[in-house]
């Protein structure tokens, strides 16, 4: 598997740099690593950056600077020594597992050989890190599992799974911001808000943000959905 940085031209307004060709936290780093040099920075050109699993694209108005340009910049910003170090917020998210919140809690159990209660234990006893947001506005993709929790998705996709369900598949755990379909094997229910347009930012999550699970009962869950968003999370290391 190779290190070396590769520059794709994504349309005439987008450039994608892969640090690599596997889903990897040094090199998420890297892309995050380079998405702050960016905004240090200050290209001129430069609208915006979406860090996903490997890479970092920059989209830039190809009015104000060529991609050869934008290029020949970024690479002195862009090191293939890979000496970032991943940077983010501690983020707890309450969450019930199992039952009518987790419903596919026991088989994922099942599969793994633990209990119920142990499968929601590793869950929540490691911290998940957000490689990137996605498939909808607030919507993160977090690793990595352990083995035991390692499954495909769903072989029959549910048609509403409600906002807030924690969900996993393929060593990697997502939130539902809002309801919709999905194949993702729900083991959980967390009551914060993942998306508001009404917030600023409206996203809870981002790239690069170390995320525990904070195990709640039920009485706690319905509690919690009463009480005002922000106090529903606890966060820290916040800068804007």
């Amino acid at each position: 598997m190779s290190n070396e940085i590769r520059y794709l031209p994504s349309g005439d307004c987008a450039l994608t740099i892969e640090f690599g060709d596997r889903v990897d936290r040094s090199l998420s780093a890297r892309a995050m690593a380079l998405r702050r040099a960016l905004e240090r920075g200050s290209i001129e050109g430069v609208i915006e950056t979406v860090p996903t699993f490997r890479s970092l694209m920059v989209h830039y108005d190809p009015l104000v600077i060529s991609g050869a340009r934008l290029r020949a910049q970024i690479e002195v910003l862009a090191t293939d020594e890979a000496e970032a170090e991943a940077e983010g917020r501690a983020v707890t998210l309450p969450v019930v597992y199992g039952g009518s919140h987790g419903p596919d809690l026991e088989d994922v159990a099942k599969a793994g050989g633990v209990t119920a209660e142990a499968a929601a234990k590793l869950h929540s006893d490691i911290t998940h890190y957000v490689y990137m947001m996605g498939f909808a506005p607030g919507h993160p993709y977090l690793g990595d599992l352990p083995k035991e929790l390692t499954l495909p998705r769903r072989k029959t996709p549910r048609t509403r799974i409600p906002a807030g369900t924690v969900a996993i598949a393929v060593g990697q755990t997502v939130i539902y911001p809002f309801e919709s379909p999905g194949g993702w094997r729900a083991i959980g229910r967390t009551p914060a808000v993942l998306f508001d347009i009404r917030r600023d930012p409206p996203s809870l999550l981002r790239a690069g943000d170390h995320v525990r699970f904070r195990p709640i009962e039920v009485d706690e869950y319905d509690h919690l959905l009463s009480r005002p968003a922000a106090e529903r999370v606890e966060i820290a290391g916040d800068s804007a």
